[in-house]
C-alpha cells in the first residue's frame, strides 16, 4: 500500500480499519498536511474512537500525499485563527502530541515531517519512514523553540548530543540517519511506509489487548520509577503484572500455545 492519497470530499482526518488495525491519515494534502483547528479536531476525534473501540488494537499514523506534516499552519497562525481542537484543546497540538492512547501508535512517515509534524512522530510509540523522508524541528531558525514538547522528547528517544544537533542547527535528518539514532524504527522503500506500518502494525496486535496496553502504559512510565532495583518501580510493575494475569486472556494464551493454535483473545 502506497501512503493515501488526496480526497476533497474528506474530513482533515480520516480513520480507515484493517483488521484489528486503525490507519488514521491526515487530509489536508493540498497544505501539506498542516495543523490548522480542523485538522487537530478530526485527528484527535480520530484517535478518540480509536482508544474507544475494543476491536481496535494498534493504530498507523499517517498522511495523504506527499507529506507526512509540514507542521502549523502558518496561513491560520498569521490570521490569528487557533490551530487546536475547539473544546478540546487538551489533545494538544494535531489533536495527538498530548492525546494519551492507552494503545499503541504507529508513525508511518511518508514523506517530510517538519516542526509540529516532527512533534506528531514523537508522540508516537513507534515509527516507519520512507527512504526519501526527512524529519527536522527548525524552530531556532525562526526564532522560536519547540513547542510541542519537541526538546523534551526528542532527547527522551536519541542520544543527547544528537537531540542537540537536531534542535539547535533545526537542520533535518534523513531517514537512514533517523534510523541509526534511533528515532525510527524501520525504514521503508519510497512509497512503502504505511505498507510497512501496516506489518508492524499485524505483528503487534497479535499480542493480547490488554498486556499491549500494560507494557506501553510502563515503557511511559520507566523514567518517572527511579532505579529498577527500588520499589516503586517494582510496585508499578507488580501492579500492572496482577491486572493481566487476572485476566481472560492470560489463560487463553498458555491454552492456546498448548493446543497448537492462535489464541482468540477477548480482551477481559
Amino acid at each position: 500500500m502506497t501512503a493515501p492519497q488526496p480526497s476533497d470530499d474528506a474530513p482533515a482526518a480520516v480513520l480507515e480499519r484493517h483488521g484489528h488495525t486503525a490507519l488514521i491519515t491526515l487530509n489536508r494534502p493540498r497544505a501539506l498536511n498542516a495543523v490548522n483547528a480542523e485538522l487537530s479536531a478530526a485527528a484527535g476525534a480520530a484517535l478518540k474512537e480509536f482508544a474507544a473501540d475494543s476491536t481496535l488494537r494498534v493504530a498507523v499514523l499517517t498522511g495523504a500525499g506527499r507529506a507526512f506534516c509540514a507542521g502549523m499552519d502558518l496561513k491560520a497562525a498569521a490570521a490569528g485563527l487557533p490551530v487546536m481542537a475547539p473544546g478540546n484543546e487538551e489533545w494538544g497540538f494535531g489533536g495527538v502530541v498530548s492525546h494519551w492512547v492507552d494503545k499503541p501508535l504507529i508513525a508511518a512517515v511518508n514523506g517530510h515531517a517538519l516542526g509540529g509534524g516532527a512533534e506528531i512522530v514523537l508522540a508516537c510509540d513507534l515509527a516507519v519512514a520512507d527512504e526519501n523522508a526527512v524529519i527536522g524541528l527548525p524552530e531556532v531558525r525562526r526564532g522560536l523553540i519547540p513547542g510541542a514538547a519537541g526538546a523534551v522528547r526528542l532527547p527522551r528517544l536519541i542520544p543527547r548530543n544528537a537531540a542537540l544537533e537536531m534542535l539547535l542547527t533545526g537542520e533535518p535528518i534523513t531517514a537512514a540517519t533517523a534510523a541509526r539514532w534511533g528515532l525510527v524504527n524501520r525504514v521503508a522503500p519510497a512509497g512503502k511506509s504505511v505498507e510497512v506500518a501496516l506489518e508492524l502494525a499485524e505483528a503487534i496486535a497479535a499480542g493480547a489487548p490488554l498486556a499491549l496496553g500494560a507494557v506501553k502504559r510502563l515503557v511511559h512510565a520507566s523514567p518517572d520509577l527511579g532505579s529498577d532495583w527500588e520499589s516503586k518501580a517494582w510496585a508499578e510493575n507488580d501492579r500492572e503484572w496482577q491486572g493481566v494475569s487476572a485476566s481472560a486472556d492470560a489463560l487463553e494464551g498458555p491454552r492456546a500455545f498448548v493446543e497448537k493454535r492462535p489464541p482468540r483473545w477477548t480482551g477481559r
